[in-house]
């Protein structure tokens, strides 16, 4: 008697125990959504009790089980698996993608059905007018908000890219562009199937409504290293080359490359001036052209704990130490100075007038919480914009050193992202992590647009995007290009 009374105790302790909100069925590891009661202690049948989760299924109080995933539409707990496993392919990752790109549908199906946005509310075209016209706006104000307003109208068209190895535009994925100073090109880096990466540069000049139609010209300049950075750089004429900082791999140390724009532009060899021009640099993580006249004809690149500054005529070098890696570079244009952006969060200014790490050549020193990964400074030069890893992007008064501005929803957890500042239009565009395309009011740092990717996001399909107010030269209209995979899309002002 005494025994059956203690197997008795130890199943109830047991039962007790047990998961109260799920059990387990079989081999699919799959999990009822109801409350398993045991029929000792409760007088009532599986159909008269209620579901606790099912009852809750509708709001936002589902309990949330530690390894079990509860899916709305089936309604019931489903088992998850860490990492990626080919018998169970239920894992926290596969769940978050497929929410993602759920999400990322809808987005698409939204902008596709409405043309017309609003960027703020109260603000359309037809208040914008009456508004001027009583004199509640002034000219600047208004035509910030008519910019904002057509950004947030731009709609989303395919570009057709001419090329003369047209196999290579179906393989090659897109890996970064930047457009030149006057927006008639712009620098490709694709990554290659069978590895490595290869250059072009597109024309714009034949970006006009309604066949939106550009070329792609290519040279057999090819390299199986990684690209850090890039800018263009003004060495005989403005944009009249490429400096791009390679990652070395194995024996082949790293090195700052010079690649002459007009390598790419002539078909025939013959039409060839340009030399390559390499300096070994190892280990670069970021690289800047100065067009200031007091650094003429230099380039400077962030090293680990490292800035060098090179003249490319003269091959002297300037060296300054430093106690993070050096992410981001920006040179200023009007005073002899350069903005550096750390690993470690710190943003310092360096004094080009002060000789290798002589006493007082850091200017200015700003901090952010995370790794910075984008420097810009303003025309004005009392500004600066940086963005970091975590994805903060903040705008600085350099003469109080303080934080004016903050730009909510950009999205980064670790990659090196760039964040693009357009003063004339008035506007902020960065690309997330998520891969969502975020255009912010630089006035307030109101979000204006968030443009989803057209093609399913990942974390190595991130897309790469060049606003221009002259897209394709000074005849040009403003605009977005945007390029993702092998496709390159336009978002041009209606």
């Amino acid at each position: 008697m005494h025994k059956g009374s203690w197997k008795s105790r130890r199943h109830g302790r047991r039962s007790q125990r047990q998961n109260p909100w799920c059990r387990q069925h079989g081999s699919n590891e799959r999990c009822n959504t109801g409350a398993q009661q045991s029929p000792q202690d409760s007088g009532h049948s599986d159909e008269d009790t209620p579901s606790t989760s099912a009852s809750t299924a509708g709001t936002s109080s589902v309990p949330d089980l530690p390894g079990y995933y509860f899916d709305p539409e089936k309604n019931r707990y489903f088992r998850l698996l860490p990492g990626h496993n080919a018998c169970n392919p239920l894992t926290r990752e596969s769940i978050q993608q497929k929410e993602m790109e759920h999400k990322r549908l809808q987005l698409l199906e939204e902008e596709d059905r409405q043309r017309k946005k609003i960027a703020r509310l109260g603000f359309n075209a037809s208040s914008l007018l009456q508004k001027r016209k009583l004199g509640f706006l002034n000219a600047t104000s208004y035509c910030r908000l008519a910019h904002e307003l057509r950004v947030s109208c731009m709609q989303r068209e395919k570009v057709q890219i001419h090329s003369s190895d047209p196999s290579a535009l179906a393989n090659d994925r897109f890996n970064l562009i930047l457009a030149d100073t006057n927006s008639d090109r712009l620098f490709t880096v694709n990554d290659v199937r069978v590895g490595g990466s290869k250059y072009g540069i597109i024309s714009l000049r034949g970006l006009k409504a309604p066949t939106l139609r550009v070329h792609m010209h290519e040279n057999l300049y090819f390299t199986n290293r990684k690209v850090n950075s890039v800018c263009w750089a003004s060495l005989n004429h403005l944009d009249s080359h490429i400096l791009l900082c390679l990652l070395g791999i194995a024996e082949t140390p790293g090195c700052a490359t010079l690649l002459p724009a007009s390598l790419f532009v002539n078909s025939h060899s013959g039409d060839r001036p340009g030399m390559l021009c390499s300096f070994r640099i190892p280990g670069a993580w970021s690289c800047a052209w100065s067009l200031n006249v007091q650094a003429d004809n230099c380039f400077s690149t962030g090293l680990s704990r490292w800035v060098l500054v090179t003249n490319v005529v003269t091959g002297h070098r300037l060296s300054f130490g430093t106690s993070s890696d050096v992410l981001a570079q920006q040179f200023a244009l009007m005073a002899p100075l350069l903005f550096n952006g750390c690993r470690s969060g710190e943003i310092f200014a360096i004094d080009l007038r002060c000789r290798n790490q002589g006493k007082g050549w850091k200017a200015t020193c700003l901090f952010h919480d995370s790794a910075v990964t984008s420097v810009k400074i303003l025309q004005a030069e009392q500004c600066l914009m940086a963005s970091d890893m975590a994805g903060t992007i903040k705008l600085w008064d350099l003469r109080t050193t303080k934080c004016i501005r903050q730009y909510e929803g950009h999205v980064n957890e670790y990659a090196h992202l760039p964040v693009h500042v357009h003063e004339e239009e008035g506007i902020v565009v960065a690309v997330g992590q998520d891969c969502y395309t975020r255009i912010w009011s630089l006035h307030d740092a109101h979000l204006l647009r968030t443009i989803p990717s057209p093609h399913p996001t990942s974390r190595t399909n991130i897309p790469s995007v060049a606003f221009s107010s002259r897209l394709g030269g000074s005849q040009g209209a403003p605009g977005l290009l945007m390029a993702v995979q092998q496709d390159l899309y336009c978002f041009s002002y209606s």
